[in-house]
């Protein structure tokens, strides 16, 4: 059972209120003319996947949890990023969870149930490609979530990110945003290509039909959720290569923050092994 919750956004819990962030971010206030330096692009990444392999190295070698959540317009290049998360990390200590519609058991459960089974095990990450925000996004515009429902799920997401977090999961929220005019040519770039039709779906259609009101559940959702403990990142995304690189940035500053990465020395006798055996001076 979920333990309860306050209808209000501010809601207190045993260690006090949550503090939202006092300037929250805005899709508004977005530069979206940031693009990265091409030239360096490939060194870039390659310095900065280096540095998260010793990230998950270390979380690994310590038994600590990190959950990374997506969110993002449509073809805003979520699967991109992740996948440049994923390629340099060792597959057994990273799982990456598509979020798409509640099965039907889900749908039976509280709509947090099906995240809380998907947690990492320690020294794990996951990776959420779309989450628990569908609540205050999709099911808000779509109607599939009541009003009632969908206004009382914000403080219902900071409390249980702040149990996340009080049980030693670091958690990191990234939010890329294009603008409407970069997603319209990226839908034709996936129409044009056949091997990349299958992106396309009626649900990309109807949500692009609803721009504005996808904008201004968003902006709500940064205002009642961007915590002091646990605020959104949000990375303009029109140039696909700025987007990655800063997505990979914010994932290795925000995991490295108080947290040891030197690796722990092996075992001297078992070192001496090694080197007898592998003939290693």
């Amino acid at each position: 059972m979920l333990p309860p919750v306050s209808s209000n956004t501010n809601s207190i819990g045993r260690r006090g209120p949550i503090r939202l962030q006092r300037s929250p971010p805005s899709l508004a206030k977005l530069d979206m003319t940031k693009r990265a330096v091409r030239v360096t692009y490939d060194r870039d990444l390659f310095l900065l996947q280096r540095q998260l392999k010793e990230v998950t190295l270390a979380y690994r070698a310590r038994g600590l949890r990190a959950v990374i959540v997506f969110e993002g317009s449509d073809a805003s290049g979520k699967g991109g990023a992740i996948r440049r998360i994923s390629w340099p990390l060792d597959p057994r200590g990273l799982k990456v969870w598509p979020i798409a519609a509640p099965t039907p058991e889900e749908k039976e459960h509280h709509y947090l149930y099906r995240f809380w089974r998907r947690l990492p095990q320690r020294g794990q990450m996951a990776i959420f490609d779309r989450s628990w925000y569908g609540r205050v996004l999709v099911e808000r515009v779509e109607g599939f979530a009541r009003a009632e429902e969908w206004r009382r799920a914000y403080s219902e997401i900071n409390e249980y990110e702040r149990m996340l977090g009080d049980d030693g999961i670091r958690l990191v929220k990234l939010f890329l945003h294009i603008t409407a005019d970069e997603q319209l040519s990226r839908f034709q770039k996936r129409f044009r290509e056949p091997l990349n039709r299958w992106k396309l779906s009626e649900e990309d259609l109807r949500n692009r039909s609803r721009w504005a009101e996808y904008q201004e559940a968003t902006d709500e959702m940064f205002r009642k959720t961007s915590t002091v403990a646990h605020p959104w990142h949000v990375i303009p995304s029109n140039d696909k290569r700025y987007s990655r690189l800063t997505v990979i940035e914010t994932v290795v500053r925000t995991l490295s923050k108080g947290v040891e990465l030197t690796l722990p020395e092996l075992d001297p006798e078992f070192e001496q092994k090694l080197r007898e055996t592998l003939g290693v001076k």
